[in-house]
């Protein structure tokens, strides 16, 4: 055995006195922090949705509803004149209705990240308004001014301070 490592004899123990490395042993990090230490980057976010996403979503979802409506046409026997002009007006039709709705977060799936996205955005820009949330407000501001009058007051009896004591 090399520099009082192991066992002085693996005679008893049931071991072959092989020793080896510790893998689980977790090394102390050279002050490395694992948060960020501006406070910049510790404000919340708001995950911005991909608009290419959602209007190729939009888009699908009318294709989709055209789809059916020219499958079930065919299966009918409808000539392809009037399939056309059928599918052309449902397909404006849900176009000029898409425009204008809103998403509704309750029928959204999980794996719809996007649309989560726009309607949490909604959701949250609908409670800003009812609550009278200014759009520029940033939080903890509250804080910071109360911080500054603090100080300013702070600073404004010491300059008194040093006046009287200048003046006797």
């Amino acid at each position: 055995m090399s520099s009082n490592v192991g066992l002085t004899t693996p005679r008893g123990s049931g071991t072959s006195g092989y020793v080896q490395r510790n893998l689980s042993h977790l090394r102390p990090r050279d002050q490395i922090k694992p948060y960020p230490s501006d406070s910049d980057s510790l404000k919340h976010r708001q995950r911005q949705p991909d608009k290419d996403i959602l209007a190729h979503d939009k888009a699908r979802e009318v294709e989709v509803k055209v789809f059916d409506l020219r499958d079930r046409l065919e299966d009918e026997g409808v000539d392809e004149e009037e399939i056309e002009t059928q599918t052309e007006a449902l397909r404006k039709k849900l176009t000029s209705d898409s425009r204008g709705t809103k998403t509704n977060a309750r029928g959204l799936k999980s794996h719809q990240v996007h649309e989560l996205a726009q309607a949490k955005i909604e959701e949250s820009e609908k409670l800003r308004k009812a609550l009278g949330i200014r759009e520029d407000y940033e939080e903890g501001s509250h804080w910071k001014k109360q911080e500054e009058r603090m100080r300013d007051a702070t600073l404004q009896t010491g300059k008194e301070a040093a006046t009287r004591e200048n003046g006797l």
